[in-house]
């Protein structure tokens, strides 16, 4: 009689236990199944921004000035002022650049002084 009640109580209590452990999964692949919903939305909205930025950059590319072997004087005079005017913009943005550098070079000194 007594080997009928241990063999009875592991049996109810490993049952139990899967019930559980299978309540879990259940939930796991529920959450996944939902974050997966989820991704495959995101990827839809991705590839419509995709194609839009891909049409974008096709018209913006068209607009662009290209290189253009032929091109007359007045062509690479305005090719040139707009070299000049990025080279500008450029060395602008590093001069801003190397003073904000400068200035937090300066805090860090003061802290170790």
């Amino acid at each position: 009689m007594l080997w009928f009640a241990v063999w009875t109580t592991l049996v109810v209590a490993t049952l139990v236990g899967a019930f559980f452990l299978g309540r879990s999964l259940w939930r796991s692949v529920r959450a996944l199944l939902a974050e997966l919903h989820k991704a495959s939305e995101v990827m839809e909205r991705l590839e419509t921004r995709l194609g839009e930025l891909e049409e974008a950059a096709a018209a913006a590319a068209a607009d662009a000035p290209g290189p253009d072997v032929g091109a007359g004087a007045e062509r690479r005079a305005e090719l040139r002022e707009v070299l000049r005017r990025l080279r500008r913009e450029r060395a602008e943005r590093a001069e801003v650049r190397a003073e904000r550098h400068a200035g937090t070079y300066e805090r860090w000194r003061s802290f170790s002084r």
